[in-house]
């Protein structure tokens, strides 16, 4: 969960392992997402799908500020099972802010409750009204296009062979042969199909994993390390881009 007002941030091209859904409370934010350039303002519900290669900065002199909930994937699809009642493919959200003033109120609801943690019931409850909300009215499947002409095999054992040790030294030319392609393919297939280049992509994981640590209370300087960022001041330059502020203030709020 995230609350926050941002007037001066540009937030980097980055992704989320999650849907992030977020409900504009005032101002407006413009980001990039898919090819297009959005505008959410206020009372509308930027959703993120997980592993979508977004930016964020102000639409307006005022900035904007917004809730956020980081949804797992696993959430989502359960809960689309279990309105359907049978087996579905996993959610895929509008690209475009919805605009459902009475969907915005669930979703803010919601995070008020379970950022005030006072009533656990009454916020678990809230949310499950919120994300059924959004599912009945506003899932859709994945488009075709989103799929067409990608090696998904090749990308999924790249993206395998980056995550599976985040502090490895590694290089374009090895990870290029593990997929039996030249460098140039391989990294031209895997920007194509996640929106970002290898190392990028690494990166975005590395600060993915930090989360857990950083909330159980590791020190920053250890996080940085075993994620496999060269020093701290490398990790809280690509924090801070990531997420707005640096980690030490990100763990201490």
């Amino acid at each position: 969960m995230l609350t926050a007002e941002y007037r001066e941030h540009t937030f980097a091209p980055h992704w989320h392992e999650a849907y992030t859904v977020a409900v504009i409370e005032a101002g407006a934010e413009g980001y990039d997402y898919r090819g297009a350039h959005h505008v959410a303002d206020a009372g509308t519900v930027p959703v993120i799908n997980p592993g979508e290669v977004h930016t964020g900065s102000r639409a307006i002199e005022a900035g904007w500020r917004y809730r956020v909930l980081y949804v797992p994937i696993d959430y989502v699809e359960r809960l689309a099972e279990q309105v359907a009642n049978k087996r579905q493919a996993t959610p895929w959200f509008p690209l475009e802010p919805i605009r459902d003033t009475d969907l915005a109120v669930r979703i803010a609801h919601a995070h008020r409750l379970l950022e005030n943690g006072a009533d656990p019931l009454a916020a678990e409850i809230a949310l499950l009204d919120a994300f059924t909300t959004l599912v009945t009215r506003h899932a859709q499947a994945r488009p075709d296009a989103a799929l067409a002409g990608i090696d998904h095999p090749r990308v999924a054992a790249m993206q395998a062979r980056l995550a599976a040790d985040l502090t490895e030294s590694l290089s374009l030319t090895e990870l290029a042969s593990e997929v039996g392609l030249s460098a140039f393919h391989a990294a031209r297939l895997f920007a194509r199909a996640t929106g970002l280049p290898p190392h990028a992509w690494r990166n975005q994981l590395r600060l993915q994993r930090a989360l857990a640590p950083l909330r159980a209370g590791v020190p920053v300087t250890e996080v940085a390390a075993a994620s496999g960022f060269t020093d701290q001041s490398h990790f809280t330059r690509h924090f801070r881009r990531m997420f707005g502020v640096p980690p030490g203030r990100w763990q201490t709020s």
